[in-house]
């Protein structure tokens, strides 16, 4: 039987159970050690496992992920927490030219087993500092894995999935659905297989291909189309690196009609990535141009209203569904 938890309460769960099952894995970053986390995301922790395996740190992001990387090679498994993916920038060096490539550059003889945390997410005035997502900048990079989860069963199943795993993963959580309650499998070790989407409604007429926060969105889009008479499939692809491009063309194969929705910047994006993959392997069952729906291509405002201007929304997500089928 489902139970319902939150967001947060799933990731908690996943961590737990990992940190109790192998005593190689340990927690860094800004107060996750007595206080549990500024988001909550180990509170708990500190008391069962002490300061050696919930590590406060400075603010020196470049340092302790550069510390992770090397405790990575002697066969600990580092996690993450950045708090907020914004702060992830500072240390991208040691990302990207070390974490990244290190198991390529030592012909797989060194494994690179971290997990890097951070809530992502837009619609609290944060502004330019603390919005930000970069899905695309890091699924650009081979060699790390992308996960982008949008309910609290897919946080525990891909969050157990990114620890277990010898490959260094960016797991990015929208802060928006922290405190939002799902059902959730009752099983104790549930993990899910990375890189394989979820088809979270069926359809015959078009596709909307989601992740993260905009699969919540896509589903009210569809919701309102199918009382217009249009029936919408949503697509969940769970990871952005692995991309399901099996998943995203079958679905294309069936309705011939395809937008894509996320809450992120529109240029060099994972929208644009799934717009090639149509255009290559799925132009013959096209029967009108993929669609997209993005923020707007700025820096994030302070002021509500712009926000709420620049951000995706189920509105324009159904608008754009309206607008293919009527060609």
């Amino acid at each position: 039987q489902p139970r319902e938890i939150t967001f947060t309460q799933a990731t908690v769960e996943a961590l737990a159970g990992e940190m109790s099952r192998n005593p190689s894995i340990f927690v860094m970053g800004e107060g996750i050690g007595k206080r549990g986390g500024n988001f909550r995301t180990t509170p708990g922790l500190y008391d069962l496992h002490g300061p050696e395996r919930l590590c406060d740190t400075p603010i020196c992001e470049r340092g302790f992920v550069g510390l992770a990387g090397g405790a990575a090679m002697t066969g600990t498994r580092p996690v993450i927490d950045f708090m907020f993916a914004d702060f992830i920038l500072d240390s991208v060096g040691e990302i990207i030219n070390q974490i990244a490539k290190m198991q390529y550059m030592s012909s797989g003889r060194l494994k690179m087993p971290v997990l890097m945390r951070g809530c992502i997410g837009i619609g609290h005035s944060a502004a330019t500092h603390h919005s930000g997502s970069y899905y695309g900048m890091y699924a650009q990079v081979p060699g790390l894995i992308v996960a982008v989860p949008s309910s609290a069963a897919d946080a525990k199943g891909l969050l157990k999935a990114a620890i277990r795993s010898e490959d260094p993963v960016v797991f990015l959580e929208n802060e928006l659905l922290y405190g939002r309650s799902f059902d959730i499998p009752d099983v104790d070790d549930y993990v899910l297989p990375i890189g394989k989407a979820r088809i979270m409604r069926e359809g015959s007429d078009i596709t909307i291909v989601s992740y993260s926060i905009g699969v919540g969105m896509a589903l009210q889009a569809a919701e309102t189309l199918a009382g217009e008479g249009i029936d919408a499939e949503v697509i969940d692809l769970r990871t952005i690196r692995p991309l399901d491009k099996q998943a995203v063309l079958a679905s294309l194969a069936k309705t011939n009609h395809l937008v894509v929705a996320e809450e992120g910047w529109p240029v060099c994006s994972v929208s644009s990535e799934i717009l090639a993959i149509c255009m290559e392997e799925g132009f013959d069952d096209l029967d009108a141009p993929v669609m997209r729906v993005t923020n707007e291509d700025v820096p994030m405002p302070y002021a509500a209203n712009l926000e709420t201007a620049a951000l995706i929304n189920p509105e324009k997500i159904a608008a754009a569904c309206r607008q293919l089928i009527q060609r």
